[in-house]
């Protein structure tokens, strides 16, 4: 075993990866209840996913005032410019934040976390930088998101191409011109969507290769004048605290009636009324058995597909954009919300290629080939999407109870495991938000990112304040959560559309539900319970080998040497999931 050269380790209570809403609200916490806490992020600046998605129209879908933190001093001296603020209006309130609550001089930028291994003789995560950086710390907080890690097309070719390839995530933070170009527009979900919008008005030609058709509904954004906002701020405060108390984290429930106890003039109605309001209105805030059942779905589909087969002008196109029998039920793939996403396709400089009927073959050095056609580009832009939400962790090598890896943990039991979505048993001490089997994707960004955090804080308090060493899931628990996780899924029709959701975008990524489908009433519910239980479900061990960071008057730093490489003999064990079905339909 090879050594590197001494490096001084840095100590530390807690170290936290990631500079989105979940890292900086934990810095600021955890600094509250005086812990020494650090945060890295591999980017430049504060922001997480909003530091990379800087490409043409990125915008987010949740709209004002839900996307921003429930701090008064805040919200009462933040004024958002648009219902759906663009990219460069959310990295600006990323600077505000950070200047409000001073979270610079305890981040650093452009540090990317390579391995991090627990150290059962000092109850303590030693975690290394790329650049040799180590950090000895207690408490290890990897919040890697959903989008850390990027995914690519396998196609033939691809770095022979001559031309420029982008991916959205990593757009050139000095805007490419693409003007008078020839484009070609790989991927059609939120991202893909919200690109092709703006590079029709820009590119002479635009090639839009679509695998599944974009189930997007209308955005309806609005542009805020003179300090308008949303609701009075007088209302605000009312407002954050009910947020736990609605299934997605929005201003959004569903219609509190099944799909067919309306007449056929009713029902229209209510799907007109919805299709109005605009922003996810159609999707989250419809009747509350479509995610359910297959017949109600599929009325909530027809009249999504007359509405768009109205705009779109030729009938080939049309068939490929609305057809008749729906890919997937509706709503079990991200749905993205659109500003004119349909009328490009009206336009004489924009086409559409379905590569379900004409597959890509290869990259040839002057663009796509199909096996119709080859399309010359001068750009292709890449909008293929990400290892979602378990990629970011498992890009990390991180090792805990003898060694045993997270990433050989979860490819042995087929899909993540964690107890509450929130901890993984064998690795004391290491919590991480918007993560696996929590409700994440189907949760605002900013709702869980506080209350997860909270309940994170409150685990780490519960370990100093009795002396412990660490705290750690139990299997037991985590059995049992992965199996409530993936029935609750399984009750839907979710499962019935290939989709990140289930793992389904990457090769040979084993498919379970990646999220926590219960509603964040339910899981925010369950995070209560377990900690007024005492963390029910976990474990702890009594007697800590040393006092917290925190409490000392000086940092004993030390020298060590670091092992290159952190070859241990994993644990050869494996758990089956006992899998069972019959949960029925969900309360909503």
């Amino acid at each position: 075993m090879g050594l590197i050269n001494p490096v001084k380790v840095e100590d530390l209570d807690a170290l936290i990866i990631g500079a989105g809403f979940s890292g900086v609200y934990q810095l600021k916490r955890l600094r509250e209840e005086g812990y020494k806490a650090k945060l890295v992020d591999s980017g430049s600046s504060y922001g997480g996913i909003w530091h990379w998605n800087r490409y043409p129209g990125a915008r987010v879908d949740s709209h004002a005032p839900h996307y921003q933190f429930s701090d008064a001093e805040l919200w009462n001296n933040w004024h958002w410019k648009q219902r759906f603020p663009a990219h460069t209006e959310l990295r600006a309130y990323f600077d505000f934040v950070a200047d409000k609550w001073d979270l610079t001089k305890d981040t650093y930028f452009e540090t990317y976390i390579s391995s991090a291994f627990w150290d059962e003789s000092q109850a303590r995560w030693f975690i290394q930088a790329s650049d040799g950086r180590v950090f000895r710390a207690q408490f290890f907080l990897p919040n890697t998101g959903i989008a850390a890690k990027r995914s690519f097309p396998s196609w033939k070719g691809l770095s022979s191409f001559k031309g420029t390839v982008i991916h959205s995530s990593y757009w050139p933070h000095e805007e490419p011109d693409l003007v008078g170009k020839k484009v070609a527009m790989v991927g059609t979900g939120s991202t893909g969507v919200q690109i092709a919008q703006s590079l029709s008005t820009v590119a002479a030609e635009l090639v839009v290769f679509q695998r599944t058709p974009a189930m997007a509904i209308p955005m309806k954004q609005v542009d805020y004048q003179d300090g308008e906002s949303a609701m009075p701020k007088d209302a605000y405060p009312e407002f954050f605290k009910s947020v736990v108390d609605r299934f997605f984290g929005l201003n959004f429930q569903f219609v509190p009636r099944s799909t067919f106890d309306d007449d056929d003039a009713k029902r229209r109605a209510t799907y007109e009324s919805l299709w109005q309001q605009g922003d996810f209105a159609f999707w989250l805030g419809c009747y509350s058995d479509m995610p359910f059942n297959r017949a109600a779905n599929h009325e909530a589909y027809k009249f999504w597909r007359e509405k768009i087969r109205a705009r779109i002008h030729d009938p080939r196109v049309r068939d490929m954009l609305a057809p008749e029998v729906p890919p997937h039920p509706f709503g079990c793939k991200r749905v993205p919300l659109e500003n004119g996403y349909y009328e490009i396709f009206n336009k004489p400089n924009v086409q559409l290629v379905d590569i379900n009927h004409t597959p890509v073959v290869e990259v040839t050095a002057q663009g796509l080939k199909t096996t119709e056609q080859t399309w010359d580009v001068d750009v292709i832009v890449l909008a293929t999407g990400f290892d979602a939400v378990t990629g970011g962790l498992t890009n990390i090598d991180i090792r805990g109870v003898s060694g045993r890896s997270l990433r050989e943990k979860w490819q042995q039991h087929q899909g993540p495991t964690t107890n509450l979505g929130i901890s993984v048993a064998g690795f004391p001490n290491m919590f991480f938000s918007y993560g696996p089997q929590a409700p994440t994707a189907f949760c605002n960004g900013p709702t869980c990112a506080e209350f997860q955090g909270d309940w994170i804080v409150g685990a780490i308090k519960h370990v100093r304040d009795r002396g412990l060493r660490s705290i750690v899931a139990s299997e037991e628990n985590e059995r049992a959560w992965g199996k409530e996780t993936n029935n609750i899924a399984n009750a839907t029709l979710l499962p019935q559309a290939k989709s990140w959701y289930m793992g389904d975008n990457i090769p040979d990524k084993p498919r379970s539900s990646l999220m926590y489908f219960g509603g964040v009433p339910s899981y925010y519910r369950k995070l209560e319970e377990c900690a007024s239980n005492g963390y029910a479900g976990f474990h702890t061990q009594g007697v800590r080998c040393e006092e917290p960071v925190a409490l000392r008057t000086r940092v004993r730093r030390e020298v060590v040497y670091l092992a290159s490489t952190f070859a241990v003999a994993l644990a050869a064990w494996e758990i089956r999931f006992n899998w069972y079905t019959g949960l029925g339909s969900l309360p909503l």
